[in-house]
């Protein structure tokens, strides 16, 4: 061997760490894409308002000033806001969840005339903006008496959500069938074998699809603001109206302060039920 030579194995290692390196940059670059706004949003709430005011802009607080979070938790009644938030994203996140795994069961594994068709409208009402839908759903709270109440987020997490019934359509799809054959030979209908096979086998799925739509729920800002008033109101909504002067001018770095702490619960709880979230999605389009 010369010493220029290199080892019979050496070239496919180095293509090996190449590739690595690549790949580790440009996951290091997206990581940096995303988090960047979030970290943004949490220099913003620890700054001044003259440093938020300032030009050119000031990329760091001179002073970090973390009496800003205290002041955003302290001004207004941030824990009952956020339990409200609590309540109606717990709500509809369950019933959303186990009305959308009912109907992508009966998608997937029943036979009926216009099953096709009918899965290809539920389908492309995704398309449909929620900008089209609000006033008509508001005039149908308001004449049922509704208006005020979280009635509202009972009968949207009674009445499924297409693109959970999609997800869970796809997992149960790719289930064998001879889990149900036997079991309607045992004797079980549809509803035991939903419940008792079924269902216990998709927790992947019911994790992934409990936390979109939680964070669906809990982000919401337009349903709470036209149907709440401000006492059962959420944190989103107070988040974005009640951090203002006597002007009406809003105070932006509390407005960030409370930001940050109105986004640390969905982190919590992404953290939480990461494994499910991430196999849930990975799963749902597997035969």
């Amino acid at each position: 061997m010369t010493a220029t030579s290199l080892p019979p194995n050496s070239a496919p290692r180095v293509r090996v760490r190449a590739n690595r390196l690549v790949l580790y940059t440009v996951l290091v670059s997206l990581t940096g894409l995303f988090i960047g706004p979030f970290g943004w949003l949490v220099l913003n709430g620890l700054k001044t308002s003259a440093e938020l005011a300032a030009s050119p802009v000031h990329w760091l607080p001179t002073d970090f000033q973390w009496q800003n979070f205290a002041d955003a938790f302290n001004l207004i009644d941030f824990l009952g806001y956020a339990r409200n938030s609590l309540i109606i994203a717990l709500i509809y996140a369950t019933l959303v969840t186990l009305s959308s795994a009912w109907v992508g069961f009966g998608f997937a594994r029943l036979d009926a005339p216009g099953k096709k068709p009918l899965f290809g409208i539920l389908i492309g009402s995704m398309m449909l903006p929620q900008m089209i839908t609000l006033l008509p759903t508001y005039l149908i709270f308001a004449k049922l008496g509704m208006v005020d109440t979280y009635w509202p987020w009972v009968f949207w997490g009674l009445a499924a959500a297409p693109y959970l019934v999609f997800l869970f359509r796809q997992f149960f799809a790719g289930l064998p069938r001879e889990l149900e054959e036997a079991a309607i030979v045992d004797g079980c209908g549809y509803g035991t074998i939903f419940w008792r096979i079924f269902l216990p086998q998709s927790w992947p799925v019911l994790s992934a699809s409990f936390v979109i739509a939680f964070t669906w729920s809990w982000g919401d800002y337009i349903a709470p603001q036209l149907l709440l008033s401000t006492d059962k109101s959420t944190l989103a909504v107070a988040v974005m109206t009640t951090y203002v002067t006597s002007a009406g001018t809003p105070v932006a770095n509390l407005q960030a302060a409370a930001s940050v702490m109105y986004v640390v619960p969905i982190l919590l709880i992404f953290l939480i039920a990461q494994r499910g979230f991430v196999a849930g999605m990975s799963t749902t389009g597997l035969k």
